[in-house]
């Protein structure tokens, strides 16, 4: 009987615990989407463009670039590098939703 329970128990609980997993995964993409939009919106703001055009033209920054995302994977295992890049990304994507969703 306490073995029913038990199953019975956690077949309520586990679909709970993966609809959460799942909004929490929600939430992630949200705020990755939201600061790659707002990231892709002002890249043209007046006060950035001719910056950005003399950045795109710079060859040494470009390879310098080039370097850094070679760091970076996405795969499903990160090594920490990247685990703390895509965290710092989620929090500045978290901050720019929080604010101009208030």
């Amino acid at each position: 009987m306490r073995g029913l329970f038990l199953c019975l128990v956690l077949m309520v609980l586990c679909p709970l615990y993966q609809a959460q997993a799942q909004f929490a995964a929600q939430k992630e993409a949200a705020y990755l989407a939201t600061l790659k939009a707002v990231t892709d919106y002002k890249i043209n703001d007046e006060e950035v463009l001719q910056d950005m055009e003399k950045l795109r033209q710079n060859k040494k920054f470009n390879s310098d670039l080039q370097k850094m995302l070679d760091k970076l994977t996405n795969s499903r295992t990160k090594t920490g590098k990247n685990r703390r890049v895509y965290q710092i990304l989620q929090r500045a994507g978290k901050e720019i939703y929080d604010e101009l969703y208030r």
